[in-house]
């Protein structure tokens, strides 16, 4: 409905009612949270290679609202600065996404250095942006090196693990951390994933849920929230 990771994307979702928004966030070369979901900046700005190896001048450069529709045209990469003025203005919920660059081929220890990197300056720029709200973001990361970071730079900001697989140990991976939620891939839930992570005294995520049905089933499962992008077919919970 909106061109994705956006400050127009937020202001369309307020629009719907929404209160609670979702987005990913990564490092330019000079240390700058910024808004990006991809590797590489070709499929949503302007701009062209990888995003994480450029400054944060190039970076705010970019058009990256032009390639969904004219009206979008301008709309800049924003900072999680910017993202985290938006929600503290408006008493929103926010939860980012750590999202480490990755690079084809590079060797495992170099990622998990990158992952722990991302982890420990977006997790303290956080704490620092939200140090006077009550209402802190949620810390969620498919890498568990950025939760590990996050953990030790910010305890108190609440951290969600993400899971496209069930890959052994999850569970115990999680608990961990210390977890106030994990989030899976919508097809990983069952009557038994969500049990087991209920057990251990967490909430229960779903991405990326754009069917009514397919909403309902992981409701009755005993989800407790799901990640949209149509924003049109669900009511937000009061």
């Amino acid at each position: 409905m909106a061109p994705e990771n956006t400050l127009a994307a937020f202001r369309v979702g307020a629009s719907f009612g929404y209160r609670m928004f979702e987005c990913d966030i990564k490092l330019s070369s000079d240390n700058v949270p910024f808004v990006l979901h991809d590797d590489t900046l070709d499929r949503t700005s302007t701009g062209r290679g990888v995003a994480g190896l450029l400054d944060w001048n190039a970076l705010s450069s970019f058009d990256a609202g032009g390639w969904y529709s004219r009206v979008y045209a301008g709309e800049p990469v924003p900072t999680m600065e910017a993202v985290s003025q938006f929600c503290l203005q408006n008493h929103y919920a926010l939860n980012i996404e750590l999202k480490p660059t990755e690079m084809e081929g590079e060797p495992k220890s170099v990622a998990d250095a990158m992952a722990r990197r991302t982890g420990e300056v977006i997790t303290k720029r956080a704490q620092q942006l939200w140090k006077d709200s009550n209402l802190k973001p949620l810390m969620s990361s498919f890498k568990p090196e950025s939760l590990v970071a996050a953990k030790a730079g910010a305890p108190e900001l609440p951290r969600g693990l993400l899971l496209d697989e069930l890959w052994d140990g999850w569970l115990e991976c999680a608990i961990s951390l210390d977890c106030a939620i994990v989030t899976c891939d919508h097809a990983l839930w069952s009557a038994a994933s969500v049990a087991k992570v209920k057990a251990a005294g967490m909430r229960c995520g779903s991405y990326t849920v754009n069917d009514v049905a397919e909403a309902k089933r992981l409701f009755d499962l005993g989800i407790d929230c799901i990640y949209t992008d149509r924003l049109d077919l669900f009511i937000p919970a009061s």
